[in-house]
């Protein structure tokens, strides 16, 4: 099958009359290099394997930062440990670009969705760390994973996707899986799972919002907004709820808190430059490895067996879906 021409690649100027080469251009057409079908295999295949380490890696990042909410949790309240993490993101941005170097930066064509934007991510942190509280790092990620399951659903009335039987289906069997992990009438889970199913609601709506607001602002101005507004709606509850914190390892912590988010963000960013995302998608299940791993080795937290079936339901429908993307793509 032909490939279609990548837009981002500028058209070969046209031969000159006769079909004959310009004197001019030899030496150049000469000294560029040229890859044979085996070398230009053997380096798409190179890249796509950098792209794959780079995900996990950024997953592992992710991970991470669940950890040290779920640590920091045991010592501070939510809304204090919430405040690190947006705090330690915005000064790592404004490190890297601000309105002073970017004069453009504030400046969003969609102001109200930016907000609404912005107070989804929010919402979905508060309900995340809440629930880490309480959860083992395994149980609430499993949950979050029905986030897809979701956006998937929402795609089709939102911004108007068709849903095929066979995507219902899959989108139905995760729900299944994520019942699985909450045991709904066994009493086994704490409550707070119900905290953790709201944040991937609205991590799903957020998603979507993201999506839209895509066409309209640059990412670095929708990073900006979402780190910015984060500390102003903080801020004025911190002298409520303030500790001060005096073991190094804490502080440590919450000034590393938004270097785990920004640094995964960027190998995020890296891996889908070198690699499709209908590949890349399949490992950032890996992040549950990371997840029971970290819980096993900071909390000493084994997961359960409904856990473990839960999420595998969970992670078969997400890649399901994948593949139904592929296909339809391909058609």
């Amino acid at each position: 099958m032909t490939t279609p021409p990548d837009p981002s690649v500028p058209p070969r100027p046209a031969d000159p009359p006769g079909g004959d080469l310009d004197p001019a251009l030899v030496p150049v057409a000469m000294a560029l290099p040229v890859l044979s079908p085996s070398a230009a295999a053997l380096r798409a295949q190179r890249l796509r394997l950098v792209g794959i380490a780079l995900m996990c890696g950024a997953v592992a990042c992710f991970a991470c930062i669940d950890t040290t909410a779920k640590y920091l949790g045991r010592h501070f309240d939510i809304l204090e440990v919430s405040w690190a993490r947006y705090v330690s993101a915005l000064v790592l941005a404004l490190l890297v670009f601000n309105p002073v170097t970017r004069p453009g930066l504030l400046r969003t064509r969609r102001p109200a969705l930016q907000i609404g934007r912005s107070a989804l991510l929010l919402s979905t942190t508060l309900l995340n760390f809440g629930a880490l509280k309480y959860l083992q790092l395994d149980q609430a990620l499993a949950i979050t994973f029905s986030a897809p399951l979701m956006v998937a659903a929402l795609a089709g009335p939102m911004l108007g996707e068709r849903i095929g039987p066979r995507r219902w289906a899959a989108i139905v069997v995760g729900l299944v899986g994520v019942m699985l992990v909450l045991q709904p009438g066994f009493g086994s889970v704490h409550p707070a799972a119900l905290m953790s199913l709201l944040s991937a609601v609205c991590a799903s709506f957020y998603a979507i919002a993201t999506r839209v607001l895509s066409r309209w602002d640059s990412d670095a101005t929708t990073l900006f907004y979402s780190n910015l507004l984060g500390v102003l709606l903080l801020t004025p509850a911190m002298p409520f709820v303030w500790t001060t914190p005096t073991d190094p390892l804490l502080i440590g912590l919450m000034i590393m808190f938004g270097g785990f988010g920004s640094l995964g963000h960027f190998l995020l960013i890296v891996a889908h430059r070198h690699t499709p995302a209908s590949i890349l998608s399949p490992f950032s299940y890996s992040q549950l490895l990371w997840a029971t791993t970290l819980g096993f080795v900071v909390f000493g937290d084994v997961p359960n067996r409904w856990t473990l079936a839960g999420a595998a339901v969970v992670i078969a429908s997400g890649l399901y879906l994948v593949h139904r993307e592929r296909v339809r793509r391909a058609r």
